[in-house]
């Protein structure tokens, strides 16, 4: 069995989860897990996830409105996300970004909620956790503009944009994508960074790495993700499982 995982981005406050959400973050400190960080997309589920961090010493959580979560909320609302940032176990502002596939809310909407955030988290020095869908030229325009602390995670983007995303000082966050068999960005990526610069999520209840591919995925899984990137760069999966551990403990100054 691997131990020190630490999964930088989850979504425990799921619905998937409601079957079986204690039983399940009860046994993963026993499966391996060190280190969880639970992400919040609008007020509710930053609280939900608050919750769960008062509730177990591993779980940490990041605050913040997601870019499909930006109906009715108002820039006036991150007054809240600021109160909630300064809870002991926030560690992010997140999970933020522009997501231009599904269009919740209109460019300019995604864009202005971004940069707040973003600049709400240079504020408190806080790292950013950024989700970047179909978006990469704006997402990295902001980015380099407010050069935040922080994390692309579930990076889909080229290997020139992860070295545009490296040289602000950002982390590149990689999940159960990597494991697929039409996964050429993610093993290009991994090629190109600087190990110290990658961290592994989940991205959990979605993207479960092969072989449970469509699945519920949970923070136990990243072991098979640390096995395909491992293997990518000639080094075994319980090394990739301490480096990343590491480097997630210094994004998140845990």
């Amino acid at each position: 069995m691997y131990n020190n995982i630490f999964d930088t981005h989850s979504h425990y406050d799921d619905e998937k989860f409601n079957p079986d959400r204690d039983e399940l973050l009860k046994s993963l400190p026993r499966r391996g897990v060190s280190f969880v960080v639970s992400c919040g997309c609008d007020i509710e589920s930053t609280d939900f996830n608050m919750r769960l961090a008062e509730k177990y010493d591993y779980i940490y959580f990041a605050a913040g409105f997601h870019p499909e979560n930006l109906e009715g909320a108002t820039l006036a609302d991150l007054d809240i996300i600021k109160k909630y940032a300064k809870h002991k176990k926030c560690v992010a502002i997140g999970e933020i970004g522009l997501d231009y596939h599904w269009m919740n809310s209109p460019k300019d909407v995604q864009k202005e909620f971004f940069t707040a955030q973003t600049e709400l988290a240079k504020e408190l020095d806080m790292p950013v956790i950024v989700h970047d869908r179909e978006a990469h030229g704006d997402t990295l325009e902001i980015l380099k503009s407010i050069k935040p602390k922080g994390v692309l995670h579930c990076f889909s983007g080229s290997k020139e944009m992860a070295r545009e995303i490296i040289k602000i000082g950002m982390y590149i966050g990689l999940n159960g994508v990597a494991t697929f068999k039409n996964a050429r960005k993610s093993i290009e990526v991994v090629n190109e960074i600087p190990i110290d610069r990658l961290v592994l999520e989940t991205d959990c209840p979605y993207l479960a790495p092969e072989p449970f591919r469509g699945k519920r995925n949970d923070s136990s899984l990243i072991p098979y993700i640390a096995e395909r990137i491992g293997g990518e760069l000639g080094i075994s999966a319980e090394q990739l499982l301490n480096i990343t551990a590491e480097n997630a403990k210094a994004l998140y100054n845990l």
